[in-house]
């Protein structure tokens, strides 16, 4: 099998990270990467999610190369994709599932590693969308209780991120009740 890298897309609410926990669940065999961060370590974390590292030493990755996007997340710290959490499973064959937001899509897409007219490595995109915006905004309220202008600010980025749905290899919805169909959906995007 060749290697690829896959990015999982979608709006917050529309069952993004249950669909990659079943990935992560059906698939052993898959390379779910790192990120590199700059957040302090919590208490009883370990080091399978993140690499910490501290803002010197990722002002070095980026300066190395090293990191295929990166974002500042609440104004402060910052996270990032890492080459070498990538590339090297690429190239032993291995399939790389990432999820990412709009901002790392466009990072990446447009990196020298899987850029279309020169690329090396395979990119796969899949965009999760919900049935409707008003099934987001059912989800987003049902998790934890958020403040209006929160909700507000959650609905404005909801629909800058589907406005980019177009720019993915595959649009998959993720119909009401029907988890189990969008997770073998996505699946033979991934696997065929």
């Amino acid at each position: 099998m060749s290697g690829k890298l896959v990015l999982i897309i979608g709006p917050s609410g529309v069952g993004k990270s249950v669909i990659l926990q079943s990935l992560k669940d059906n698939h052993p065999d898959v390379h779910f990467p790192r990120s590199a961060t700059t957040r302090d370590k919590r208490e009883g974390e370990g080091d399978d999610l993140y690499q910490f590292v501290s803002d010197a030493d990722f002002d070095q990755l980026l300066e190395d190369g090293k990191v295929l996007e990166y974002a500042v997340v609440h104004g402060q710290k910052r996270y990032g994709t890492l080459v070498d959490e990538i590339i090297p499973f690429i190239d032993k064959g291995e399939i790389v599932i990432r999820e990412v937001d709009i901002q790392g899509f466009d990072s990446i897409s447009n990196h020298q590693h899987f850029r279309e007219s020169d690329s090396a490595y395979e990119l796969q995109s899949i965009f999760i969308l919900p049935e409707d915006n008003d099934q987001l905004i059912r989800h987003i309220t049902e998790r934890a209780p958020i403040s209006d202008e929160e909700l507000k600010r959650r609905i404005a980025s909801m629909e800058i991120e589907l406005a980019h749905a177009k720019d993915c290899d595959v649009q998959i919805v993720n119909k009401e009740g029907k988890l189990a169909g969008t997770i073998a959906e996505v699946e033979k995007t991934i696997f065929g």
